[in-house]
């Protein structure tokens, strides 16, 4: 017991990190920082007040006019002004983002994520100075989430920025960011966004404990590390379970409806949660116009949704059972020579339109009209003509890809696609029963996504819910109510 109350009493008089000798703290931040391999740490030493001092920062966090005022102040301090740490802190800098710190680790830390740091002869702390500014491009219109009507910013690579853009849309007191660091090498910073009095804190409790549980050396891809990170259960099913989004009205919005927002910095996108299908189906335009205008943009969506999926195995399966097909649906039939099976008609055309996808996303802007053309001439007429493909199974395929881009989640578009290969592939292989198949396939995979929340996936229509079933269904005019005016 002695020897356990003397470490402890040890440990809690452990001396600082840094000496009062400027010259050796100097020298041994530099060995920590191993200064003389990295070309963009950059020193000056200065004379203030009579005290040797040594000021580092890293060259891009900092611009350079405000290096030249700081070094302007730290030439013009007298001797008074350097008594003591306080003093200095409290009367001797202009910056209010200021602190003294012992800890070499916190400093070394603070100084790689772009803080300014100061050494002064007397002192054994270290000044750590916040004037960074981080490279940033413009806060424009995420070019996916775009909108017809609604605002057209967007959030950045930047955290701080994106806190901006969030912070000035809720001026709420009970809005909270929490900032949490995941990864031995990276630190990458966490924040988690939340309206206490709205939100489901067991949620936010859990969601903190799993960020502060992670042990990676890295957020190399950012959000999708972290999402990958948080969720312990295998990936099979391809159901997202977080929705994305680069907008802050929707990450606002969904903050002011009681879910969490995370945001990764270096990421310009945010995971709301927790989420439903009926969640990630909506778009910003539903509620940029008026309730009726939406309520038809979301129908509609609804159906395309449905006509993705099932479109083309409903096709191949009334080509199986010609008899099945009435009369006034004989049109739907192949009219020309069949030379290659339409299940490899199909599944060629779903590749193709990803070659096509791919080839859209890494060809230049002044070549993506030569290659629609290119596209549009190979794929359509003279694969018809050379007998590849039949004009049905194009024209098919060409409304299930318009049906897939009306998603607004790229997630949700890949499971559409890869449950459609698979109902293709057993319709083909199985006929009806394979048909019947792939649809409780899809159904169960909807039921047994799992979330971090642990609410179902298909909530509010299961568990059962009408009212918020109608909500999400149905673009709602906005509750509001009108205060007593006296005349």
């Amino acid at each position: 017991m002695d020897i356990q109350m003397s470490q402890k009493h040890n440990s809690q008089e452990k001396q600082s990190d840094f000496t009062t000798d400027v010259a050796q703290n100097i020298a041994y931040f530099e060995r920590m920082v191993h200064m003389e391999t990295n070309f963009d740490i950059l020193k000056r030493q200065v004379i203030m007040g009579e005290h040797k001092a040594g000021f580092f920062f890293i060259d891009g966090f900092v611009q350079e006019a405000i290096v030249e005022r700081l070094m302007q102040f730290f030439y013009s301090l007298k001797r008074a002004d350097l008594e003591s740490v306080g003093h200095f802190l409290e009367i001797g800098m202009p910056y209010t983002e200021i602190e003294a710190c012992t800890d070499i680790n916190k400093v070394i830390k603070s100084f790689l994520s772009g803080m300014s740091v100061l050494f002064i002869d007397g002192y054994s702390e270290c000044i750590l100075m916040d004037c960074r500014t981080y490279p940033m491009r413009s806060v424009s219109e995420p070019w996916k989430d775009r909108v017809l009507r609604g605002s057209r910013d967007g959030f950045v690579e930047t955290m701080v920025q994106n806190a901006a853009l969030l912070r000035r849309r809720i001026r709420d007191t009970k809005f909270n960011m929490e900032m949490l660091q995941v990864g031995e090498r990276s630190k990458s910073d966490v924040a988690i966004c939340y309206i206490s009095d709205k939100v489901d804190m067991d949620l936010v409790d859990t969601l903190r404990q799993r960020i502060n549980s992670i042990e990676v050396e890295a957020l190399t891809m950012n959000l999708e590390s972290l999402a990958e990170c948080l969720f312990p259960y295998k990936w099979i099913n391809p159901f997202p379970k977080y929705k994305y989004s680069e907008r802050p009205d929707t990450a606002a919005a969904a903050i002011l409806d009681g879910s969490i927002v995370v945001m990764v910095d270096n990421s310009p996108a945010v995971m709301i949660m927790p989420t439903s299908v009926f969640d990630i189906a909506e778009e910003p335009d539903d509620y940029n116009f008026a309730p009726l205008v939406g309520t038809y943009l979301r129908i509609s969506r609804f159906i395309f949704t449905l006509i993705t999926m099932f479109l083309t195995p409903t096709w191949l399966l009334l080509l199986f059972h010609i008899d099945w097909v009435p009369q006034w649906l004989q049109f739907i039939t192949i009219s020309n020579q069949i030379t290659i099976p339409v299940i490899f008609q199909l599944l060629l055309l779903e590749l193709a339109v990803d070659g096509l996808k791919m080839a859209a996303v890494n060809t230049p802007t002044l070549l993506s009209t030569p290659l629609s053309l290119v596209a549009g001439i190979v794929v359509g007429e003279y694969a018809v003509s050379s007998g590849w493909f039949n004009a049905e199974s194009l024209l098919y395929m060409a409304v299930v890809t318009v049906g897939t881009y009306s998603q607004a989640s790229f997630e949700m578009g890949y499971a559409m696609k890869f449950l459609r290969i698979i109902h293709l592939c057993l319709t083909a292989a199985f006929g009806l029963w394979g048909y019947l198949a792939g649809i409780a396939i899809v159904i169960l995979m909807l039921a047994g996504n799992k979330t971090i929340s642990g609410r179902s996936y298909l909530a509010p229509l299961i568990p059962f819910n009408w009212k918020q079933l109608k909500r999400k269904m149905f673009r709602q005019r906005l509750p509001h109510s009108y205060k007593n005016i006296e005349n």
